[in-house]
């Protein structure tokens, strides 16, 4: 395998648009499922299809590849689309091998989403949908923030770690117009300490289909998490949702907004 991430210069925009494109991991299958013609799509990442994938209802039924060098370049492909699938070199492989690249890195906040989605559909020859995924975001965004009450919320993640200042999810319940009851930066341990005397208004945990049950958790094996989270309220949210830096963020940013005017009323979810 051409081994894990690294950056390379967006290729220029062809002339012609690229007819057979292949993606290398599931964050890059989001791109070209969302913004390319199907019929352009040669092939996606084995993950397309998987819970943690946003787009994997849109994936049936479209050919795969496993990100090694060997097995992408049997397909012969016009533009190969990455995140960090086939490893820190894999963009200057397929470029050295005169297949242009297009490397859409992990963004870090909410503008560098709409960087990253630009850069795609420019890249893809497809800018108006960029722009029209752009907008409809951004409305949603504004729409959820303007109808959110004013709320602490701790966003517990499955490895047990809670999410804080700096981090992707912390910027999305800031666009949410809600508090971050986590009071640390980065990803920190669940303040276990401070739950004794004091509560969120909303518990936000990420969910899959298949791949986790909520209560074998890290975070729940410690009896005051299990109480706290279970006495809620808590907010279960598509985990596929957050996990790459897309457009359909406002999934999770709606998603934020209306589990704290309901706790806020005492609506049970």
């Amino acid at each position: 395998m051409v081994a894990a991430c690294g950056t390379a210069s967006p290729p220029e925009r062809p002339e012609e648009p690229a007819g057979r494109i292949v993606s290398l991991d599931y964050c890059a299958d989001q791109f070209v499922l969302g913004l390319a013609d199907r019929e352009r799509i040669l092939a996606l990442s084995p993950d397309a299809d998987k819970d943690f994938s946003y787009l994997r209802a849109e994936a049936a039924g479209l050919p795969t590849v496993r990100p090694r060098a060997e097995d992408v370049l049997a397909l012969e492909p016009d533009l190969v689309v990455r995140n960090y699938g086939g490893g820190p070199r894999a963009a200057a492989f397929f470029e050295r091998a005169g297949v242009p690249v297009l490397q859409i890195d992990f963004a870090p906040d909410i503008e560098a989403v709409r960087d990253r989605i630009r850069q795609a559909a420019a890249v893809l020859a497809v800018r108006g949908r960029g722009e029209a995924l752009i907008a409809e975001m951004d409305a949603r965004l504004a729409r959820a923030r303007a109808a959110a009450p004013d709320a602490d919320t701790l966003y517990l993640a499955p490895s047990g770690v809670a999410a804080g200042s700096g981090t992707f999810v912390n910027h999305l319940i800031a666009a949410a117009g809600l508090d971050n009851f986590s009071d640390g930066s980065g990803w920190r341990s669940i303040p276990l300490e401070r739950l004794v005397y004091e509560t969120p208004d909303l518990y936000a945990v990420p969910v899959f289909e298949r791949t986790n049950h909520n209560m074998v958790w890290t975070p729940f094996r410690h009896p005051l998490a299990v109480r706290r989270v279970q006495a809620g309220p808590t907010l279960s949210i598509d985990g596929a949702t957050t996990t790459c830096g897309a457009w359909f963020l406002a999934d999770a940013v709606e998603a934020l907004a209306a589990g704290a005017a309901e706790s806020r009323s005492g609506t049970a979810f």
